[in-house]
């Protein structure tokens, strides 16, 4: 699979660059691979294609942030998820992108390259966005996961296949445009004579009218049911992350195009372990006897067990590390680590022999800060004793 060109680098800007500057570089890549400019060059489409996704990102406040946060993965993921140069459809470009491109008829194209533009007009109204949650443990954060997701949403409907008619003679051509989907008007004004273009209001830009309804839809093309969809979730995402699914939203009214499928990640509680970035925090309670004379246990990993040696005179706040051990990076190599904090658990109460025997020790003129060799036998009595 072709890695994919930093967006940035795609419209020729910067990473500071204004939200004007921006619409502008696009304006200038789009113009110069579009469409009706290199009629059948399948790379000057390729390219097209590419500056309407990066731009799609770009201009968008929210979208922005994840990609200079998360890279390409925080906007369509790896491995699965839909996006790129190729999952872009014209048709969305066209009507995502109106206030660039215009209406078909009347697109500023026109005036550059003469004539009307070549691409088909699109039919129906596009399906909306849906946006769902998915949750993730840490171990599938870790090792990544493939979800079986049944979503509620709007599905074509299967009776008219979508068309919205109750069969295909039901479709006439739309009488107000003749068929184009535009109503142009021209004026005489004192500056000569000027054109604009509306999209039809009769058939909604179509071109055409349905006579006889589908029974089933009324002429929606889509009915609300339910749809499985198969997701391959990259390893190290974050919660709050957004992943797209281009395509997999709700049907499109009478054969328009779908929306897309929104995943928001959500991490849930470990129980034991902590994420901090790509790291994973634990807190380990040990006794104040086991910090004094050292000792050996077992700690929760996200991979399971790991055991660890507490030295002798270990403090409390000390931080052991495991290397590797934490989480995968999303857009990089290299993965965090797990950070053990160190608690030194002090009883709250204490019956008369254990009272005594703490006594005994601190009573003890070799008992300083940095206990000497002679505490060392006391410890272990004493370790033994609470055992």
């Amino acid at each position: 699979m072709a890695t994919k060109r930093d967006y940035y680098e795609v419209l020729g800007v910067s990473k500071n660059a204004a939200s004007d500057e921006i619409k502008k570089a696009y304006r200038k890549v789009a113009m110069q691979y579009h469409p009706d400019r290199n009629p059948g060059d399948k790379s000057a489409e390729e390219k097209f294609k590419e500056a309407a996704e990066a731009y799609e990102v770009l201009s968008d406040t929210e979208k922005k942030k994840r990609y200079d946060q998360y890279g390409h993965a925080g906007m369509s993921g790896n491995a699965g998820f839909g996006g790129g140069a190729g999952g872009m459809r014209m048709e969305d470009i066209f009507t995502n992108f109106g206030d660039i491109f215009g209406d078909m008829q009347g697109s500023p194209f026109e005036a550059f390259f003469g004539g009307r533009g070549t691409r088909e007009r699109t039919r129906g109204v596009r399906g909306g966005n849906l946006r769902i949650k998915v949750p993730l443990t840490l171990q599938e954060i870790a090792k990544g996961a493939h979800k079986s997701l049944k979503v509620k949403k709007y599905v074509p409907c299967e009776t008219c296949s979508g068309s919205g008619a109750k069969d295909k003679t039901s479709f006439h051509t739309c009488t107000a445009c003749k068929g184009s989907g535009v109503i142009r008007r021209v004026q005489n004004t004192v500056l000569g004579q000027m054109s604009t273009t509306t999209t039809c209001p009769t058939c909604n830009g179509e071109g055409q009218v349905i006579t006889a309804k589908c029974n089933t839809c009324h002429g929606e093309g889509r009915v609300y049911g339910e749809d499985t969809i198969q997701v391959d979730i990259p390893a190290g995402v974050a919660e709050g992350m957004q992943l797209s699914m281009s395509g997999k939203g709700n049907a499109g009214e009478r054969a328009g195009s779908p929306g897309d499928l929104i995943i928001a990640i959500e991490e849930e509680d470990h129980g034991d372990l902590k994420r901090d970035g790509n790291n994973v925090a634990y807190e380990l309670y040990i006794s104040f006897i086991d910090a004094s004379l050292g000792t050996g246990i077992e700690v929760p990993t996200i991979e399971g067990k790991a055991r660890i040696k507490i030295k002798p005179g270990t403090q409390a706040g000390e931080i052991f590390r495991l290397k590797g051990k934490g989480l995968p990076n999303v857009n990089a190599y290299g993965s965090g680590d797990q950070l053990i904090h160190v608690n030194v658990w002090v009883p709250k109460e204490l019956n008369n022999e254990e009272r005594n025997l703490l006594e005994k020790l601190r009573d003890s003129h070799n008992f300083q800060p940095n206990p000497g060799k002679n505490e060392k036998n006391f410890f272990e009595k004493m370790r033994d004793y609470f055992a």
